[in-house]
C-alpha cells in the first residue's frame, strides 16, 4: 500500500498520542472526522497500525533495571534455535528478543529490579533454557533516548 502525506502525518500524530479523539485528529489533518475515522480503520486493516498500547514507567513498577543480554547458542540447528526461542516467549521479563548476525546470536532485552532479581532471574530461568553456549550482559546506566515511533 502506498500512503500519501495526510496518511503519514496521521500515523505520525497517533504514534505521538494514540488516545486522540478522530476529532483532535481532523483538527490537525483538516479533514472530516468521517475521512479520519475511515483512515483509521483502513491503516488498521492493512496491518500497518498493529495495534495500542499504553508505556508504562518503569520506575514506578520497580522494573527500571535493564539488561541487554547477549547469548550464543552451543551450535545453529533447527531444533537449538526453536528450542530456544519457544522457551524465551514464557519468559515476562524479556520484553523484546532479536536473533542477530556478529559474535552473538541472540540479544534479549531484559527488565527486573535491581542486579539481585537479574541475578535470580540468570540462574533459575534463562541458564536453564538448553542449548545456551555463552551469556553477555550489559547494563544500561542511562536512558539518552527510547521511543517506540518510527518517523514517516
Amino acid at each position: 500500500m502506498t500512503l500519501d502525506s495526510i496518511d503519514k502525518k496521521l500515523i505520525n500524530l497517533l504514534q505521538k498520542d494514540s488516545k486522540q479523539t478522530t476529532k483532535q485528529l481532523s483538527i490537525q489533518l483538516n479533514l472530516s472526522v468521517t475521512a479520519v475515522y475511515e483512515r483509521i480503520k483502513k491503516l488498521e486493516k492493512q496491518e500497518i497500525i498493529k495495534k495500542y498500547v499504553a508505556l508504562i514507567n518503569k520506575n514506578k513498577i520497580e522494573k527500571s533495571f535493564l539488561v541487554f543480554c547477549h547469548i550464543k547458542l552451543i551450535k545453529h540447528s533447527r531444533e537449538y534455535v526453536t528450542t530456544f526461542e519457544r522457551e524465551v516467549l514464557k519468559l515476562e521479563e524479556i520484553t523484546e528478543c532479536f536473533h542477530v548476525s556478529g559474535d552473538y546470536d541472540y540479544i534479549l532485552k531484559i527488565y527486573v529490579k535491581d542486579m539481585d532479581a537479574y541475578r535470580n532471574f540468570m540462574v533459575t530461568k534463562l541458564t536453564t533454557i538448553a542449548y545456551i553456549g555463552s551469556t553477555h550482559s550489559t547494563f544500561a546506566i542511562e536512558e539518552v533516548k527510547n521511543t517506540t515511533a518510527i518517523n514517516i
